[in-house]
């Protein structure tokens, strides 16, 4: 079965920083075109989901969260398997330091 992907309002955010850091410091083009990409990686998940590696830094929640890579980004996510759901809660820039992962918003 096929899983829907949705976006947490926070991973919605993270994208619209990461948006406008590429639009201010190269271009809008390339901005748009990383977005783009960041919002299709998760697709190879939907028959899937499982592929992604459990992310250990968040591995004391009441939800397991797991990972995929995407350039320098981890976008995190949660699988809902009674409602067939994939849960996108952050995108993580990976070359800041780990324990910013914990954050809680």
């Amino acid at each position: 079965m096929a899983f829907k992907i949705i976006w947490s309002a926070f991973a919605e955010t993270q994208l619209d920083e990461i948006y406008q850091y590429y639009k201010d410091e190269a271009s809008e083009t390339i901005a748009k075109k990383l977005l783009q990409e960041i919002i299709q990686a998760p697709n190879r998940l939907i028959n899937n989901p499982h592929i992604g590696q459990e992310e250990l830094l968040l591995k004391n929640r009441e939800i397991q969260y797991r990972y995929l890579i995407y350039k320098n980004y981890k976008i995190i996510y949660a699988i809902d398997d009674k409602n067939s759901l994939l849960k996108i809660a952050d995108v993580f820039d990976s070359r800041q330091n780990p324990t910013k992962l914990k954050r809680v918003k």
